[in-house]
C-alpha cells in the first residue's frame, strides 16, 4: 500500500501548481493595526483567540496590551487559549497567569457564552486560524459568538487569516439532521472559505438563531486570494503540525468515525494511518500519550496501515482539489471484521449516510462524488456572494 500511494505522488500530474510557491507575502488582518486600533480605544474589548492569534512575533493579547487597549476577557475555543488541549478534552474557564485576564472557555459545559459573560464588553475580537473544513470547531465556536454579540448588541471585529484550504470546494453538504458541534450548516466539508467570509455568510444567509444578525466588521488579508499557498506559521490545533497534515486533514479526519487511527500519539499525526488489526505491510506506527493527545487510539499497540509523509507539494498532487474518500475505502477493504469499522460520529464528519453506505458498497469515486454534486453546485454559487477575495475559477 505504501508504495501504491508513494507512486501516486509521483506520477500524478501538477493539478495547480504551475509556478506556484508557499507565499510569504500575505498579511493578515491583525497586523493591519491602523484599521482596527481605533475602533478599540476607550473600549472594554473581549477576545476569542488562541495560540495563532500572533501579530508577527508577539501574541495579539500583548500587542493590544501594549497599545493601552483594555481586555477585559479572554475567550477561549477547542484546545485552550494556549493550544494545548486535546481534541474533544473539556477546557475549563479561569485566568491567564501571564496577565491576569479571565478566561472563559467556550469548550466546556457552555459552548456559546452566555449573557452573564457578555456583560461589561464594549466589542469582541476574533482572531483564530482556522483550516477551511467543516468539521473543524473554529467556525462553530465564530457562529457561538456572532450570536452572542447579536443578543447583546456588541459588534464582532474579525481579524481574517488565509485558509490554507481554500483553494478548492469539495464535499457532501451537511444534512440537518446531522447537525452537531462539528457541522453546524449546510456547508461541504471543504467550503473554501476565509473566517470573514464565512461569517458575512452565516449573516447573509440568515444562518444565525432567529435568523439573527452580528454587527460585524472584517479586516482583511492583504495580498491573498484563493490561489494563494499558505503555510501556516503556527499549528492550529495540536495535531496538525505541518502543511502535508493540514492538506490531508479533509480527507483523513474522516477515520475518526471508524475504528482506524490517524496517528495521534506520533510526531506525524494526520500524515499516516492504520490499526493494530490490519496485516503487517511494512509500515507501522505506536501511538503513545502526548501533549494534545493524552490518551490516544491504540495507545502503546503496534499499527499497522499506510505512510503519507510526503512533501507537501507530492500531497497536492494526490490530492488534486478533490476530498478523497479513498484512504477509507482502502482501510475498509482491510478490515476483518466490517461491522466494527465504522461508529456514530461518521455521520456527523461527512454530513449524511451516503458516504457510509457507498464505501460499504464499494462504489466507485465517481458515484459517490455524483451523490453530493447537486448540493455541493448550489453552494458554490451561495459562497461566491460573500468571498472577499479573488476566486479560484
Amino acid at each position: 500500500m505504501l508504495k501504491i500511494v508513494l507512486l501516486m505522488g509521483i506520477v500524478l500530474q501538477s493539478y495547480f501548481l504551475n509556478a506556484q510557491t508557499f507565499s510569504n507575502k500575505v498579511i493578515v488582518g491583525a497586523e493591519q493595526m491602523d484599521s482596527y486600533i481605533s475602533s478599540l480605544k476607550n473600549k472594554k474589548v473581549a477576545l476569542l483567540v488562541n495560540q495563532t492569534s500572533m501579530v508577527k512575533d508577539r501574541h495579539l493579547v500583548d500587542t493590544l496590551l501594549a497599545s493601552k487597549i483594555n481586555i477585559v476577557k479572554i475567550f477561549a475555543p477547542e484546545h485552550g487559549f494556549r493550544g494545548t488541549a486535546d481534541a474533544g478534552e473539556k477546557i475549563k474557564s479561569g485566568i491567564d497567569t501571564k496577565t491576569g485576564i479571565p478566561i472563559s472557555s467556550m469548550y466546556g459545559a457552555n459552548k456559546k457564552p452566555s449573557a452573564v459573560s457578555m456583560k461589561g464588553i464594549d466589542v469582541v475580537v476574533f482572531d483564530i486560524q482556522d483550516v477551511g473544513v467543516r468539521f473543524y470547531t473554529y467556525i462553530s465556536s465564530l457562529q457561538y459568538m456572532m450570536e452572542a454579540c447579536a443578543q447583546a448588541k456588541i459588534p464582532l471585529v474579525i481579524l481574517d487569516r488565509p485558509n490554507p484550504n481554500g483553494f478548492y470546494v469539495d464535499g457532501p453538504i451537511m444534512e440537518a439532521k446531522n447537525k452537531s458541534f462539528v457541522g453546524m450548516q449546510p456547508i461541504p466539508i471543504v467550503h473554501g472559505m476565509t473566517v470573514g467570509e464565512y461569517a458575512q455568510m452565516l449573516n447573509g444567509e440568515k444562518w444565525l438563531t432567529g435568523k439573527m444578525t452580528c454587527k460585524l466588521k472584517v479586516i482583511p488579508c492583504l495580498h491573498y486570494d484563493h490561489n494563494t499557498l499558505y503555510n501556516l506559521p503556527i499549528p492550529p490545533s495540536p495535531n496538525l503540525k505541518s502543511a502535508t497534515a493540514v492538506f490531508l486533514y479533509p480527507s483523513l479526519c474522516l477515520f475518526e468515525g471508524t475504528c482506524v487511527s490517524v496517528g495521534r500519539g506520533t510526531e506525524t499525526p494526520f500524515e499516516v494511518w492504520g490499526a493494530p488489526m490490519f496485516k503487517d505491510n511494512g509500515f507501522s506506527f505506536i501511538p503513545k500519550s502526548t501533549e494534545g493527545a493524552k490518551r490516544p487510539l491504540y495507545e502503546n499497540q503496534v499499527c499497522h496501515g499506510a505512510n503519507l509523509r510526503l512533501p507537501p507539494y507530492d500531497v497536492l498532487k494526490i490530492i488534486r482539489k478533490k476530498l478523497h474518500l479513498t484512504f477509507v475505502k482502502n482501510a475498509y477493504s482491510l478490515m476483518p471484521d466490517k461491522t466494527k469499522f465504522f461508529n456514530d460520529f461518521f455521520e456527523k464528519l461527512t454530513g449524511n449516510v451516503w458516504v457510509r453506505y457507498h464505501i460499504m458498497q464499494n462504489k466507485s469515486d465517481e458515484d459517490m462524488r455524483a451523490s453530493w454534486e447537486p448540493g455541493l453546485t448550489k453552494f458554490k454559487k451561495v459562497r461566491k456572494k460573500y468571498l472577499l477575495y479573488p476566486d479560484f475559477e
